[in-house]
């Protein structure tokens, strides 16, 4: 359908004019729409850049406001999106004469800033989630017939319900899932959404290297102990990958360890295989097998450098306890267990707005309720092993938490163990499970009972100064075909690749346990 653009720019140029000129202030009117609210009635071509350039996949996480209480004069207070006073109190009591009562919460909003806007909101304790939204200046209320246990009405009584804001309204939220959506799509449109996500977020360059885009290598030039690092760009991994760079400043989001057999055979360590059942697995390769299906099967668009060793750590590297530690694990599970923790070290330090521990803990309580097998096995294990308790399920663990005065937000921050072992058996994640390598061959040297390599992300792993640091000494092959010679190899890929302060940060006590990572700059303290 054509478009009469010149019509449409003169529109949307009178409804900005009309929302920003001064005369609304002078006599205290409110204007009957806003802009923003009306833009998705305009063709797609005009409204959907606009909105974009106003919200993006971020704004589909919502803001923690506070929580709602029962204590006396202690009404919770805060600004909406679209009504800009906005008071929540709770109220007990036990209409439906169950074992533990019910409550109804109290929202009343006021102040809208047009008449068109509405907010969105989702209510959340450890046992119960839900949502609703408001749209006319009112009083509205949301019942809770009945709590499910003594421990949520002991909760409720304490913390309150949680309250959580989607900041972008209803039409900002169709508009962040229009750009979230596309980031877990396996198309050209996932691969754009992701690359322009992380631009925007993180300030990656993605630069279009020269053809080929493929390294002629010889494996010859490949060691025991080299490291290979991985980025996805499009399909499920691909939007995963993005979210994790976001959360953590690492430039790449998985990746392997290259090993030799007593023959000299060529192999690769990868924690999170996918084997013949569909299973995320910690497997052993022939490195033809592993490098085929990277060139040839892999359809997320992957990314791939291999980071030599440094010659001196790579004479000190031993093989043969690497090599019992990688087939001790062969066949165990991807390492879930650890995911998270080690992004997460400080209380506030690690969540890029608007994510914070409460909606961590909303996020998780959902999870719980629709696939409580697999939460089980991304944190409930991992946050009972941090309390020192058994089999709690996660309402009983944020109960529990809170009872002993401490805090979710704290609880989180508790240093994973790497010997600590879970149902499955040790877990290690993708990064996790090259470091634990490193640790056996004694590449940690004194230090390695004092670092607990499951603490670690992938940027931590590719900062340490354990790679080769002569660019003349790198495989001719390395970079040969590439303009800008990179202190890394790039063997597969498009976009040339990024790795912020490769090679740089020799290793201390207690590494990576107490580490800030807020985009976009991720400043980490000396010593963190």
């Amino acid at each position: 359908m054509a478009v009469n653009l010149r019509n449409h720019s003169l529109l949307i140029t009178f409804l900005f004019l009309f929302h920003f000129l001064p005369w609304r202030q002078i006599h205290g009117l409110k204007s009957p729409f806003n802009p923003k609210d009306i833009l998705p009635l305009l063709p797609r071509q005009v409204s959907w850049p606009i909105l974009n350039s106003l919200h993006s996949a971020v704004d589909l996480l919502p803001a923690f406001v506070g929580a709602a209480s029962i204590a006396e004069n202690n009404t919770l207070e805060w600004k909406g999106a679209c009504f800009y006073k906005n008071t929540a109190w709770l109220e007990l009591h036990n209409k439906s004469k169950s074992q533990f009562g019910g409550g109804t919460l109290h929202i009343k909003v006021s102040n809208a800033h047009s008449w068109t806007c509405m907010d969105l909101y989702i209510f959340a304790t450890p046992y119960h989630v839900t949502w609703d939204y408001y749209f006319l200046s009112r009083e509205h209320t949301l019942e809770i017939k009945e709590w499910k246990s003594e421990a949520e009405l002991e909760y409720v009584k304490y913390k309150g319900i949680s309250i959580f804001l989607l900041q972008a309204g209803m039409l900002g939220t169709l508009s962040a899932l229009w750009d979230f959506l596309p980031l877990f799509t396996n198309t050209g449109w996932g691969e754009k959404s992701n690359i322009g996500f992380l631009k925007k977020r993180m300030g990656a360059s993605f630069e279009v290297r020269p053809q080929p885009w493929v390294t002629n290598l010889t494996t010859d030039d490949i060691h025991s102990g080299d490291f290979l690092a991985i980025s996805k760009i499009k399909g499920t991994w691909g939007g995963f990958e993005t979210m994790e760079k976001w959360a953590t400043g690492a430039y790449a989001g998985h990746t392997a360890v290259c090993l030799r057999d007593a023959e000299g055979k060529l192999w690769v360590g990868e924690s999170g295989h996918d084997n013949d059942q569909g299973e995320d697995v910690i497997a052993i390769l022939p490195w033809d097998e592993w490098w085929e299906f990277e060139l040839t099967k892999d359809n997320t668009n992957p990314h791939i450098a291999l980071l030599p060793l440094h010659p001196d750590l790579r004479a000190k590297f031993n093989e043969t306890a690497a090599w019992e530690y990688a087939k001790s694990m062969a066949g165990k599970p991807y390492g879930y267990h650890n995911l998270i923790f080690s992004w997460i070290d400080t209380i506030d330090g690690n969540y890029p707005s608007p994510l914070d521990a409460h909606l961590v803990a909303s996020v998780m309580t959902v999870f719980n309720q629709l696939k409580p097998a697999y939460a089980s096995n991304l944190w409930n294990e991992a946050l009972n092993k941090r309390l020192g308790t058994q089999n709690l399920s996660l309402p009983n663990i944020l109960v529990e938490v809170e009872k002993r005065g401490s805090s979710f937000a704290e609880l989180l921050t508790i240093p994973e163990q790497d010997d600590w072992v879970y149902s499955d058996g040790k877990s290690a994640s993708c990064v996790a499970y090259i470091l634990e390598m490193y640790k056996e061959g004694g590449l940690f040297g004194e230090l390695a009972s004092s670092i607990q390599v499951t603490e670690f992300t992938i940027k931590d792993a590719y900062t340490l100064k354990f790679f080769e640091n002569n660019s003349s000494l790198l495989p001719k092959w390395c970079n040969a075909d590439d303009t800008v010679k990179l202190p890394f190899c790039q063997i597969r890929g498009k976009y040339r690749m990024e790795l912020p302060g490769y090679n740089t940060m020799d290793p201390y006590p207690h590494m990576n346990e107490r580490c800030p990572s807020m985009p976009p700059k991720y400043y980490r303290p000396l010593g963190c």
